[in-house]
């Protein structure tokens, strides 16, 4: 972001709060914008540059080496809803999949989970991102991924409702195939 880019978008989120009859301490919007920077710092990055940012896969012989599924659960990560950019917070994510030919290095997972979530988003479309991610990356059609969160869109704001949370689960290849398998994710997120 160019520089006179960062001093524009200062001085319009000290007109914003003006507007709405909040006078903001002198070093507010800086600090502002340096957040709002890097809770977005992924939102014009597509998910094939995300790949090949994080890829570190390791080939593995598929006649000789397991096929067991592989889980990195309570990433625990944070976001920016889309609808109200409000925070979707306590959130934790757990990656499922079954190797075919290739393995991804473990905190290569977090890692990308957590590029994923600095964009404006939605919890369901995170999901769809990481998955998309691993097919690149794994070359396996059999991911699983379970998020639960708290919204502050709902805890602050709206209902006041501090206590509800929101889980999705997306799966796909296998995981879909096999309600053994997907019992065994599930399964591996209570342990």
């Amino acid at each position: 972001m160019r520089s006179s880019d960062v001093d524009k978008a200062q001085e319009l989120t000290r007109e914003l709060f003006e507007c709405l009859g909040i006078k903001l301490m002198d070093e507010t919007p800086k600090r502002f914008v340096g957040m709002m920077r890097y809770l977005t710092s992924y939102e014009n990055i597509s998910n094939e540059e995300i790949a090949n940012e994080v890829n570190k896969t390791f080939e593995v012989d598929v006649r000789t080496d397991s096929k067991n599924m592989v889980v990195v659960k309570d990433i625990e990560v944070f976001s920016l809803c889309e609808h109200h950019i409000a925070l979707m917070y306590d959130m934790k994510v757990s990656v499922g999949y079954i190797p075919q030919n290739f393995v991804l290095g473990l905190s290569k997972i977090v890692r990308l989970v957590d590029m994923v979530c600095k964009r404006l988003q939605l919890q369901e479309k995170i999901a769809e991102d990481i998955i998309d991610i691993m097919r690149i990356l794994t070359k396996s059609d059999s991911i699983a991924v379970h998020i639960e969160a708290k919204h502050s869109c709902v805890t602050a704001r709206g209902i006041h409702n501090v206590s509800s949370k929101t889980v999705t689960t997306n799966m796909g290849g296998e995981f879909l195939k096999s309600e053994t398998l997907k019992l065994s994710f599930l399964e591996n997120l209570k342990s």
